[in-house]
């Protein structure tokens, strides 16, 4: 039994030594967000302040794992009394809940360059499961840096009132779904 858990141990060692760290290129990356309003337009904003990163041993990213937060007093419309009004106890309550966090939990390839991402969102306090669709853009070195690069596409939706946001807005004035989306490049640490 001990030469077993020894051996399992030495595993998990060297599996753990083969795990690379991305760190996300903010300068190229964007975190956006629809909604549609009144039923006939989609408002869209992003999130300026943003972090993520990626660790995964296996080159095809299969085993990945993704941590990303936003800052929710970044968020931008480009329309400042709606950014403000946004950060309001009556949508985010940005001075309660100043993050938007996500984990993942699993990141499966599906086929090709896709893969299908779950993990825990927590926006406004509370934490659910969700899952979004990937896309691996591609892989590049950087020529300039030389660093090893990976260009990920992430898109899905969320319901607004599973987070308890703007449950004053009827569905006829705000949109119930929210389309996310986030065209990211990582460079490899």
């Amino acid at each position: 039994m001990k030469k077993v858990t020894l051996t399992l141990a030495a595993l998990a060692i060297a599996a753990a030594s083969y795990a690379q760290t991305w760190s996300i290129d903010k300068t190229h990356s964007r975190v956006g967000f629809g909604i549609t309003h009144l039923g006939i337009n989609e408002i869209q904003g992003d999130f300026k302040v943003f972090d993520s990163k990626i660790t995964s041993s296996k080159a095809d990213f299969s085993d990945a794992v993704i941590e990303f937060s936003a800052d929710m007093n970044s968020i931008n419309t480009d329309v400042e009394a709606r950014d403000k009004h946004l950060k309001s106890a009556d949508f985010f309550d940005a001075d309660n809940n100043p993050k938007l966090i996500f984990k993942s939990t699993s990141f499966k390839k599906k086929k090709g360059k896709e893969y299908l991402v779950t993990g825990d969102l927590t926006m406004h306090g509370i934490t659910k499961q969700v899952t979004f669709d990937a896309t691996l853009v591609g892989t590049t070195v950087h020529p300039m840096s030389k660093k090893e690069m990976a260009g990920f596409r992430l898109k899905g939706k969320i319901n607004r009132n599973d987070y308890k946001v703007a449950t004053s807005m009827p569905a006829a004035m705000l949109g119930e779904n929210v389309d996310l989306l986030a065209d990211t490049e990582f460079s490899k640490d």
